[in-house]
Formats: C-alpha cells, sequence, structure tokens
C-alpha cells in the first residue's frame, strides 16, 4: 500500500512546505486538497498542479489523489473539466468528488437514477483523460455513507474509471462490519482513507477522534485489506480541526507508526 496525506488540514503551507511535511510525516505523496485557499485550486489549476507534480516528484512523492470541493458534482461543468485535464497533464490518477445529499422530499431510488446518469457522463469524462472518478463514503445523509450505498450508485460501471474512496472512519460509525464493507465493495476499492471516528446519540456525522480510540477495528481492516489484496492508496485524513498545523503534522506521524506497528503485528 502507499501512504499519502489529505493536505486539507495543512491550510496555509505552500507546495514546497507541504512537501516538507510529508517528508516529516513519513509518506509517499498526497492527497492534495484542490479547493479555494490552497495553493493548487479551481482557478489555478491548469498551471498550479502540473507544477506541483514536478515539485513532488523531484523530492521522490507523488499524488495519486486529488480531493475537489463539496460541490463538485457537474460532469459538464467548464471546471470539472478544466481539473480532469489538469490531472491528467500531472499524472494524478484519481479524483475525489463532491457529496450528493438525501433530504427529506427526495425519492431515494429516483436519486439513485438521476445519479447513475451523471456518473456515465463522468465515466465518460475518465475515460477520455484517464483520471478514475471516486466516489467517497460519508455519514450523514450523504448518497453514499457506506459499502451498499455506494454500489447502488455505481454497480455496472467499469471499475478503471469509477472507483470507491472507501472511508473507515465513517464506515464504523454507519458502515456494515469493516470486513464485509470491504468486500462488498473490492471490484472498486481505489483508495481508502485511514481515520477514527466516535459518536455519541443524535450525532450523524462522527467525531474524528486519535487512532485506536475511536469505532474502526484497525486490526480487522487491515487483515481485509491484505485479504483482497488491495495495493492503492491509503490516505492518512488526520483531520485534527482546530489544532495549528504544528500539532496535526504530529499527530500525523503517531498515525502512521501506529498503523506500521498493527502491520508489523499481524504479519508475525
Amino acid at each position: 500500500m502507499k501512504y499519502i496525506m489529505f493536505t486539507k488540514h495543512l491550510e496555509g503551507l505552500d507546495i514546497d512546505q507541504v512537501i516538507q511535511t510529508l517528508l516529516s510525516v513519513g509518506v509517499e505523496g498526497a492527497d492534495l486538497c484542490v479547493r479555494s485557499g490552497y495553493p493548487v485550486n479551481p482557478d489555478n489549476v491548469t498551471v498550479a498542479l502540473p507544477a506541483a507534480a514536478q515539485s513532488f516528484a523531484d523530492h521522490n512523492l507523488s499524488i495519486p489523489l486529488v480531493t475537489a470541493p463539496g460541490d463538485f458534482l457537474d460532469p459538464e461543468a467548464d471546471v470539472t473539466v478544466r481539473v480532469y485535464e489538469a490531472c491528467q497533464q500531472a499524472s494524478v490518477e484519481n479524483i475525489k468528488l463532491g457529496y450528493w445529499k438525501w433530504d427529506i422530499g427526495i425519492d431515494y431510488w429516483q436519486e439513485v437514477d438521476r445519479l447513475r446518469r451523471l456518473l456515465d457522463k463522468f465515466q465518460t469524462l475518465s475515460e477520455r483523460t484517464g483520471v478514475r472518478t471516486c466516489i467517497h463514503n460519508h455519514s450523514g445523509t450523504t448518497m453514499g455513507l457506506n459499502a451498499s450505498a455506494i454500489m447502488a450508485l455505481m454497480q455496472g460501471f467499469d471499475p478503471a474509471y469509477i472507483g470507491v474512496f472507501a472511508d473507515t472512519g465513517h464506515l464504523s460509525i454507519v458502515g456494515e462490519p469493516i470486513d464485509m464493507a470491504l468486500d462488498i465493495v473490492k471490484e472498486y476499492l481505489a483508495v481508502i482513507a485511514f481515520k477514527d471516528l466516535a459518536r455519541g446519540p443524535g450525532d450523524r456525522g462522527g467525531q474524528v477522534v486519535h487512532m485506536g480510540h475511536g469505532f474502526v477495528d484497525w486490526e480487522t481492516t487491515l487483515q481485509s485489506l491484505q485479504r483482497i489484496g488491495f495495493n492503492g492508496p491509503v490516505s492518512f485524513h488526520s483531520e485534527y480541526g482546530g489544532e495549528p498545523v504544528e500539532t496535526v503534522v504530529d499527530l500525523a506521524r503517531i498515525d502512521v507508526r501506529y498503523i506500521n506497528y498493527l502491520q508489523a503485528k499481524i504479519s508475525i
């Protein structure tokens, strides 16, 4: 598996600083947040993303995944096409879409049909650019909140172009048992996010906690990934919001060490 780090909580750092951070954490690349306020954003992506990818490569790092804005959902919008083409030029393999949400008054299965029509257009764009479209399972009322819900959207599409970005934390609070969830999506599993969540009464979205202190069964997760032969990018989310960047970086180092420890443990 290839360890990468989500750069959302490195906001304020330039590309050179992001690179030094990744090297210090001990990962091999970035789940690069391409949103307003970041060094690479939808406005400058055509030039900034290929330049960032080259800078990463100069330090033996890569960008296997770009995380787009939460409203990045229209396969025909100019900004969507621009980001995909920039990813193609920068050799980024995967793009994480935003989130489609269910609400009272929306017929769930009619919405599934509508979203599958959109995904068909995303697949066409992915075929043209060679950049896989990924759906992130997220708790709450998103249309892809767990493995089964995501498969309702993408079953039958080509996994080379439409993939799952599985999230251990969100699966732990609204998903199937992790070994079952990963088996459900294994054909489409492109990227996995490592983070831990806990949830109290009435809390639909959960709260990020330090790895090993939430609901995720980490040993079963790692054993399951080994069993299904997953060898793709692992995005350490380290979503410790509200903490200074320096603290986020320190906690990300701990997260990587924790997973390395468990990997060694299950290999004995």
